[in-house]
């Protein structure tokens, strides 16, 4: 029984369910990882931890070693093992853009099967308010024959991690959010949680307040973006450096612009919106300021295509290759969920574009764009070797260090065209010869003519 008291169960063994893992092992738990994925459980047990960060790979490699973690299929056997049980399943969008929860139905359907009474049941994943209440409580009560808040506690608590700094941010950066279903289901949670969370806990009334606090937190970005992509556009037509009013005006200290871009993506920010405006409509109301934002957001790769298309008439109209450094949806990580890389390509292959290479030096092959045809490769010059137009979709480290001549030398042309859709290059403003130079939010900017 001690053993039980001291495991921890996660269910779904993603960027954040991992992330969790490392978190409780280095709390000193025991920790039982559940996936549906028996390539995944059979890697996780053999110490072969991919596509996570490195402190997190670390911590559950030791813990594999040492018998602190195992990963299984079995999720009704790890919830009748473990006290605590934590839900981080993906909660994405369906065909149709709902909600798409059948996968974190079926893993309360199999958790409810080894619930016991004073067992504590955690929903990390982001979902439409209401659904703790709503869907895995019923589901738990109805599967169990055990009552929430008198047999067994049940609480939500959302992540908050940046990927990139996931364990950083779960243990030391912020305050961990808890809302139960009553107030034992929050102090028992609060008890759990105070373990990991340097930061403390921050208790809200209920577990519906803290599913919207969540989505908030997204949407707040998202409309922000937003504003900034809007401005951006409006700015280099109209000839002036988005960079320079935006630093100017965020030195006041009401004024917080955000970097414009060649889009959103992530599994998060992009989804959010969607979640708040599913639940608005059963309301009867309709977020237009989200949707709007959205829009902006959505469109912006189409944006970026259109830049392309510019510079290809002026540089190879007939049959421009194009290099797009950065598949991932963000600068200095390996993950290419919901990426604007995609609605790009897919934006220049509707303008009759074909020849396009992708480099990222952060992942290796990518089932979508191998589908598509398209080369990835994580070779810079190779990328770049006899293109006539190149386009930073995402900020990596390694882009950071080039310059407009580096540029041109690798791609071998006499005239290059670069859209800078992430603000890669600093010395934009006076570019050598033969480079014509656009960027979000930045004017047009040739060799021989200063500005178009």
């Amino acid at each position: 029984m001690q053993e039980r008291d001291n495991s921890v169960s996660v269910y779904g063994l993603g960027y954040v369910g991992l992330t969790l893992c490392a978190a409780w092992l280095r709390a000193g738990h025991k920790v039982l990882g559940v996936d549906i994925l028996k390539e995944k459980v059979q890697a996780l047990n053999n110490g072969v931890i991919s596509h996570i960060e490195l402190d997190v790979a670390q911590e559950i490699a030791k813990a594999v070693s040492n018998g602190c973690f195992r990963a299984t299929l079995e999720g009704i056997r790890a919830s009748e093992q473990s006290k605590a049980k934590i839900i981080a399943v993906p909660v994405g969008l369906d065909d149709h853009g709902r909600p798409a929860l059948t996968d974190l139905e079926g893993t309360v359907r199999t958790l409810a099967q080894g619930l016991k009474s004073e067992d504590l049941v955690v929903l990390e994943s982001s979902v439409p308010p209401g659904t703790t209440q709503n869907l895995v409580r019923s589901l738990l009560e109805e599967i169990s024959g055990l009552e929430a808040e008198k047999d067994f506690f049940l609480a939500y608590s959302p992540e908050r991690i940046y990927v990139g700094r996931a364990l950083e941010d779960l243990v030391t950066r912020y305050p961990k959010i808890i809302g139960g279903v009553g107030p034992q289901s929050s102090k028992s949670a609060g008890t759990l949680y105070r373990k990991i969370a340097e930061r403390g806990v921050r208790i809200v009334t209920s577990p519906t307040v803290a599913e919207f606090e969540k989505l908030a937190e997204g949407v707040y970005r998202d409309v922000n973006i937003a504003l900034a992509n809007e401005l951006a556009v409006l700015a280099s037509t109209a000839g002036i450096d988005y960079d320079e009013v935006s630093e100017t005006a965020n030195s006041q200290p009401f004024c917080h612009l955000h970097n414009p871009g060649v889009g959103v993506g992530g599994a998060c920010i992009p989804v959010y919106p969607l979640f708040l405006a599913s639940l608005a409509k059963t309301l009867g109301l309709d977020l237009k300021l989200v949707t709007t934002a959205r829009q902006i957001n959505t469109f912006m790769p189409n944006h970026i295509g259109r830049l392309v298309l510019q510079l290809a008439s002026k540089i190879n109209p007939r049959n421009s290759r194009i290099a797009i450094l950065g598949l991932a949806f963000r600068g200095g990580i390996d993950d290419a969920r919901f990426s604007p890389t995609y609605d790009l390509i897919d934006a220049l292959i509707k303008n009759g574009v074909d020849e396009i290479t992708v480099n990222d030096p952060y992942i290796p092959n990518d089932p979508l764009l191998a589908k598509l045809g398209y080369k990835l490769t994580s070779e810079l010059n190779e990328a770049l070797r006899d293109k006539d137009i190149v386009v930073f979709a995402a900020d990596h480290p390694q882009y950071k260090s080039l310059t407009l001549r580096d540029l041109k030398e690798r791609m071998q042309r006499e005239r290059i065209g670069v859209v800078d859709g992430r603000h890669v290059i600093s010395e934009w403003k006076n570019p050598p010869r033969g480079v014509v130079y656009v960027g979000v939010g930045r004017p047009f900017r040739d060799s021989t003519q200063k500005e178009m």
